[in-house]
């Protein structure tokens, strides 16, 4: 029987919290008094801490290794293999560090799951006043459990999940509802909302109390409470790759198999050539380094931080680095309002004065508790007192206060002004007019008026008062017979950059709907004020019966929906039908219940000023000004990251040609024509003429008409028809000619003829000479290749030759290393070159012209109507 008595306390079980008092105590074996510590401590053992739940730590050295063996990281090693093998050996270590920095770098951002699970643990406080044993204590809030009584006042951050049994108070609940303005809670209210978090008798951990007094029993702790429940779902969420990390595994995939297919397959064809094995083992080696871009990854690496370091001067701090381009191809913004769209600070839209306007002033000034200059105080009443030019009410003349009752829906005061008893009273129309004296058409008039200003999403107040003989004996005679001084209507207005900002949205093709926690005719008309349709409001209650297919239909249709009183549920749920309809979501958010939809979603934005930690580590971008417009200069950020790395993967895939043909050349003549390239020769290219312009490229300046252009779809990739055909078909084809041609001409100059021995004897001078003049050429294409590559369509005219000039260090840089390997004898003798003669250098100077000449005609013949 002993041991029955001991298990049964221990054992809670799950309870409705919202039945009446006296059954939840039943439920929850407790009492007003609450539990003894004996009995607190046998239900933390079943129940466990008051702590999220929190995850094991993750094995590390296994997600460091898989960054360093994901597709591009594979090129990389394969290129410092071969350098390895060509015996370049610093060139090889050089690239195995870049391949173990990048991998870094990713492993470092893919911590941020775990850090938005910690993140929350923030909002629970250390200690929390309770009764055990029928006294009031401090203890851990670690060790709270059902069946607790919490002691909650002004200022205390709730420690778990509570139903309220005496007294009223009022609470911050922004964190987990959205909502810019306290809610009330009270022990005796009648519960008749249709969820949990929206119950005037609950109360959710990690809410503030804001005002007021009150005991609640624990019915929830832990993992068991609402923000508990949202951890889970931040933990469960997965981040996916970004369109640009598909779309650059993909091109890695197609590079590797090219470079791995034709090195391969001509190794044969060495050999039938009359090279010996080991030759033609170092003429596949040049196919292999010919055809992998070994500078690609550190370049788009290094444009991506550019686009970061941009972004940051514009007031958005990016976490990873692909998000940069992600954001730049968003086809829909989920946008919160309050903090978002709105200042998230209440303010006087409109008044209606009854009469002159000073007595209306006066009375807001005296029936107020706030202080403007300490910015303490309720947000409607710091309005209300901004507008009447005050920062707080002259206490020594106040002579009674009747603080707002949320019940009677007003509140008053007396005070002694020049010699009369002043009572000023505020409060909701539907309280305060029925107890001013007014003619009954009058009173019609006026509750018209003050639901067509509702309509307008305002916060109506009316004001009231009059002037008595003595100091009222009672509340009820104090706000009685009052003469009414005016409506006012408060409003948390929108930014004034967000309407343009919105408009900048939709001239990209980019449609904004906004989830929002709040009320939905409130941000319905908040929505359309900044230029978002709101062409259909659907609740949280409507959304939960909305079958996928039909919220697809909605989702897809034309048009932009308002989404209120959305739960954290319904957040995920939005962003995950979006996606599965193949549009790249960014959901901006400021809130606990955001953090789950912010993993969600292809971009997570969180407000850096009025955020949350939770959202802040959640996303993958934090606007430092929670600016929305800030969100509009970040799409175009992306889109001009985007078009830049294809810039510079059409720069270097130009290249390939004219580094292949000469082995194609080589192979089809069965040795006759000698290798136009050394290995040394390509690697000093790729890695080292090339790179500078490839970087400048990732800096090039935003074409005209950027944001005049609809997202690109999620499909589509990095490398289109219309880029190889730039690449290969026009510059790299006409490239390829110029070099063969400049290595013919100095080895026909010579005496040269097909299958004539140039390994020794006079002619070996001309075709180090020959090799010379095909780097040299593919160099000055390169230069020609730089400037056609600054634009995807319109001419090199209209963004301006200087206006890039790091492009034109990048080509000076590149000139200065080819004469440097080409005259330099420590140089000639690595890299096997030699001086070139007057003749041949006059040759390669139209080369640049004529290469980017082609595809400017090219570009000029597709952009004509």
């Amino acid at each position: 029987m002993t041991t029955h008595l001991k298990s049964k306390p221990a054992e809670v079980p799950a309870v409705d919290a919202r039945e009446p008092v006296v059954r939840l105590l039943r439920d929850l074996r407790t009492t007003p008094a609450g539990l003894t510590a004996r009995e607190a401590a046998r239900r933390l053992q079943v129940s466990g801490p008051n702590a999220l739940p929190s995850h094991g730590g993750r094995k590390w050295p296994l997600e460091l290794g898989r960054q360093l063996v994901h597709p591009l990281a594979l090129l990389l090693w394969v290129a410092g293999g071969l350098a390895w093998v060509a015996g370049t050996t610093n060139l090889a270590i050089a690239i195995a560090g870049v391949i173990l920095l990048n991998g870094l770098l990713a492993f470092v951002q893919e911590q941020q799951a775990e850090k938005a699970v910690e993140a929350l643990g923030k909002y629970l406080p250390d200690r929390a006043p309770v009764l055990r044993d029928g006294r009031v204590g401090h203890v851990p809030a670690t060790e709270l459990v059902p069946g607790d009584v919490l002691v909650l006042a002004e200022g205390n951050r709730i420690p778990a999940d509570a139903r309220l049994i005496d007294g009223t108070v009022d609470v911050d609940a922004s964190m987990l509802t959205g909502e810019s303005v306290p809610v009330t809670r009270m022990a005796d209210a009648q519960d008749d909302a249709s969820r949990p978090l929206d119950s005037p008798v609950l109360v959710f951990s990690g809410t503030v109390c804001v005002a007021g007094a009150a005991h609640a029993v624990v019915h929830a702790t832990g993992r068991h409470t609402e923000i508990g429940r949202i951890a889970s779902l931040s933990s469960r969420v997965g981040r996916e790759e970004s369109p640009l990390e598909r779309q650059v595994r993909r091109v890695a995939w197609l590079i590797a198999l090219v470079a791995v297919v034709v090195g391969i397959g001509f190794l044969p064809l060495g050999w039938l050539a009359g090279l010996s094995w080991s030759a033609a083992f170092v003429f596949a080696i040049g196919l292999l380094v010919a055809n992998v871009p070994e500078g690609l990854l550190p370049t788009i690496t290094l444009a991506l931080a550019a686009g970061v370091r941009s972004m940051a001067k514009a007031g958005a701090v990016v976490k990873r680095l692909s998000a940069v381009e992600t954001l730049g191809s968003t086809t829909v913004i989920c946008t919160d309002k309050t903090g978002t769209l709105t200042r998230n600070e209440m303010s006087v839209e409109e008044v209606h004065p009854v009469g002159e306007p000073e007595p209306l002033t006066a009375a807001l000034a005296r029936c107020s508790t706030a202080d403007v200059s300490a910015s303490s105080g309720d947000p409607t009443e710091l309005a209300l007192l901004r507008y009447a030019g005050a920062d707080a009410a002259d206490l020594s003349a106040r002579k009674a206060l009747y603080p707002f009752d949320p019940r009677l829906k007003r509140m008053s005061t007396v005070d002694f002004v020049d010699g009369d008893l002043l009572v000023s009273t505020k409060g909701a129309p539907e309280q305060v007019l029925p107890r001013c004296a007014m003619p009954a058409a009058e009173r019609a008039r006026l509750l018209a008026l003050v639901d067509e200003m509702a309509g307008r999403a305002l916060r109506v107040l009316a004001v009231a008062g009059r002037r008595v003989a003595t100091l009222p004996g009672s509340r009820d005679e104090a706000e009685t017979d009052l003469t009414l001084l005016g409506l006012v209507g408060l409003v948390d207005p929108p930014r004034p950059e967000v309407a343009a900002a919105v408009a900048d949205c939709h001239s990209a093709g980019i449609r904004v709907h906004v989830v929002t926690g709040d009320n939905g005719r409130t941000a319905a008309e908040i929505a359309r004020r900044v230029g978002i349709g709101a062409d259909r409001v659907i609740s949280g209650e409507e959304l939960a019966e909305l079958p996928e297919p039909a919220l697809d239909e909605a989702l897809t249709a034309n048009g932009e929906i308002v989404f209120s009183r959305a739960a954290p549920e319904d957040k995920l749920r939005i962003a995950d039908a979006l996606r599965d309809c193949g549009e790249v979501v960014a959901m901006t958010g400021d809130g606990v219940n955001d953090a789950p939809a912010l993993r969600r979603a292809d971009i997570g934005v969180a407000m850096g000023v009025g955020g949350t930690d939770v959202a802040k580590e959640a996303a993958t971008v934090v606007l430092t000004d929670d600016n929305f417009a800030t969100i509009v200069a970040g799409v175009r950020e992306g889109r001009r990251v985007f078009d830049n790395v294809r810039k510079f993967v059409l720069y270097i895939f130009a290249h390939a040609v004219p580094e292949v043909l000469p082995f194609l050349l080589f192979a089809v003549s069965g040795g006759m024509i000698p290798l136009p390239l050394t290995v040394l020769q390509i690697l000093a290219i790729d890695l080292g003429t090339e790179t500078l312009p490839a970087l400048a490229l990732g800096r090039e300046p935003a074409e005209p008409g950027l944001m005049g252009r609809r997202p690109r779809r999620r499909s589509e990739g990095v490398v289109t028809g219309r880029m190889l055909l730039r690449a290969w078909g026009i510059m790299g084809l006409l490239s390829g000619a110029l070099v063969l041609g400049a290595f013919l001409a100095v080895l026909y100059a010579a005496g040269w003829h097909p299958g004539a021995d140039v390994t020794s004897g006079a002619l070996h001078a001309a075709y180090l000479q020959a090799t010379t003049a095909s780097f040299a050429a593919i160099v000055a294409c390169q230069v020609g290749t730089a400037f056609a590559a600054r634009t995807e369509r319109v001419s090199l005219r209209s963004v301006g030759l200087a206006t890039n000039r790091l492009l034109l260090g990048g080509i000076v840089f590149e000139l200065v290393f080819a004469a440097a390997l080409i005259y330099l004898p420590p140089l000639q003798a690595l890299f096997g070159t030699a001086a070139l003669p007057a003749w041949v250098v006059a040759m390669l100077l139209p080369m640049p012209v004529l290469v980017w000449g082609a595809d400017e005609l090219f570009r000029w013949a597709t952009r004509r109507p």
